[in-house]
């Protein structure tokens, strides 16, 4: 309710749809009571209100499902942020707006403690490759908000009591991003798996359908996270297992992304059973009483929990917590129902660019996509599409380079929009970004060119399926070519 209010370019309204299955789901009466609860808990909302479907019903209006042992479902609104980077970014810019500063790439590589207290840190800027030092006040407080990085970053204490115990044990979640398919609901389903009973997603998203996610404990190096063919099969055949019609494939996956939920160390507990609430862990005990950590906390909530983390940090300088505005500030892109500006853009550039490619614009980056359309003005070229088959235009890159603190081809393409999810990875698209940010950015040929192998690593590292890296192929409208991407055209 919070975000709808002050991000409602980036947060949407979304139906969801649980079908209860017989004994592999929770019975449809305990779905019913649990609908109850949750319009009362959320009397205030403006979205409308839970409903039931009888099995009759369900198979009427979701004909595509499977109907084994199909006995009803219930329906619920909450929301979705399709653009989860973006909304990070409008984080960010707000607090640079209200006095933060704001460093990107730089990387703590020590903490130094001195009398119990963090006293500075080491960092470097890996841009430059240079070292750093921040200072704080005499009552300075430190978060350590690294997600699951947290115990790497406690380790880089000069004072080691503050990372003699292991507080993140996080669980891996990956997706698959794939084409409308048959079958494909129009609202988004919260299904149970047929084989294993693990609940998972398949949400409309961005014209495509994003599916997921798994759950599985991970030790492994937390900079190389990548959905496993095992798991990409899993999330496959348990959607064609929920909609037989799909009859999806590896051949029909277009993106993949795996990620680490920062939650609490528990040993010899299974993922499904560690506890999603967040923990601010505070370090006095271990020789830092001014260090305080955040374990877990997700996405739907960090409003929420900054706000906590903002008001422990007060009290622990002595201080009274002054009111927290981001109850009601809207983001910084944020625009109002009845605002004209999109239609007043929409005739301001209708020589250059398509109502579809300003109205995308506009849902990208809110009030701010002015700015991007001002970038025409003077080098009409920059309205060119960055590919022909996305509506993404050239000016996007310059803008991400030159006021979103981009500072790689994967930030823009990863980062500030989402062209890489889209299409071929974005690599079709890597002579382009070098060619503008070349042209208008300052950058020389030397970078391009180590951007775009960077760029290639990061993805099959990342991103790109192992079966398909081993085929030589990645997706059903690009191929690879020695150490080259071929695309293949696209009939829009």
């Amino acid at each position: 309710e919070v975000l709808l209010k002050t991000a409602p370019h980036l947060v949407r309204s979304l139906m969801l749809t649980v079908p209860v299955y017989g004994d592999r789901s929770r019975p449809y009466w305990k779905i019913w009571a649990g609908m109850i609860l949750y319009d009362i808990f959320s009397f205030d909302k403006t979205h409308p209100g839970r409903r039931m479907l009888p099995g009759k019903t369900i198979r009427q209006v979701f004909r595509h499902l499977d109907t084994e042992d199909l006995s009803g479902g219930a329906q619920y609104y909450d929301a979705q942020a399709a653009y989860a980077e973006r909304l990070c970014w409008e984080n960010i810019l707000a607090a640079k707006e209200a006095g933060a500063t704001v460093l990107n790439y730089a990387e703590v590589t020590q903490l130094h403690v001195e009398n119990n207290r963090v006293t500075h840190l080491t960092c470097r800027d890996e841009a430059s490759d240079t070292e750093f030092t921040i200072k704080g006040s005499a009552n300075a407080v430190v978060l350590n908000t690294s997600g699951p990085w947290v115990d790497l970053v406690c380790d880089r204490a000069a004072e080691k009591s503050v990372s003699k115990s292991r507080k993140m044990g996080g669980t891996k979640g990956s997706h698959i991003v794939v084409d409308s398919f048959p079958g494909a609901p129009e609202s988004a389903l919260y299904v149970e798996a047929k084989t294993d009973g693990r609940p998972f997603f398949i949400v409309p998203w961005l014209g495509m359908y994003l599916i997921g996610t798994t759950d599985l404990p991970y030790k492994g190096d937390l900079d190389r996270i990548k959905a496993d063919d095992s798991e990409i099969d899993y999330l496959v055949t348990e959607t064609n297992n929920i909609i037989p019609a799909a009859r999806l494939t590896r051949e029909s996956v277009k993106f993949t992304y795996s990620g680490i939920r920062p939650l609490p160390y528990a040993e010899g507990k299974a993922p499904g059973s560690i506890t999603r609430r967040h923990i601010l862990h505070d370090h006095t005990k271990e020789g830092a009483n001014n260090l305080i950590s955040l374990i877990g906390g997700k996405l739907t909530t960090y409003r929420h929990v900054g706000e906590e983390m903002v008001d422990l940090a007060y009290k622990k300088m002595g201080k009274a917590a002054p009111p927290c505005p981001t109850y009601d500030a809207p983001l910084p892109g944020a625009i109002l129902a009845d605002d004209d500006r999109i239609t007043d853009a929409v005739d301001r550039y209708s020589d250059r660019v398509s109502m579809e490619t300003v109205y995308y614009l506009y849902e990208l980056y809110g009030s701010r996509a002015a700015d991007v359309l001002a970038r025409t003005d003077d080098a009409p070229e920059l309205a060119e599409k960055i590919t022909p088959e996305l509506i993404d235009i050239k000016a996007q890159i310059v803008y991400a380079a030159e006021s979103e603190m981009a500072e790689t081809m994967l930030d823009i393409n990863r980062r500030r929009t989402t062209i890489a999810m889209k299409s071929c990875y974005g690599l079709q698209t890597l002579d382009t970004l070098a060619e503008v940010l070349m042209k208008y950015c300052g950058w020389n040929q030397e970078k391009c060119d180590r951007q775009k192998v960077e760029y290639r690593t990061y993805m099959e590292l990342n991103c790109i399926p192992d079966y398909a890296i081993s085929k030589g192929r990645v997706a059903k409208n690009w191929q690879l070519s020695g150490d080259k991407v071929v695309p293949v055209t696209v009939d829009r």
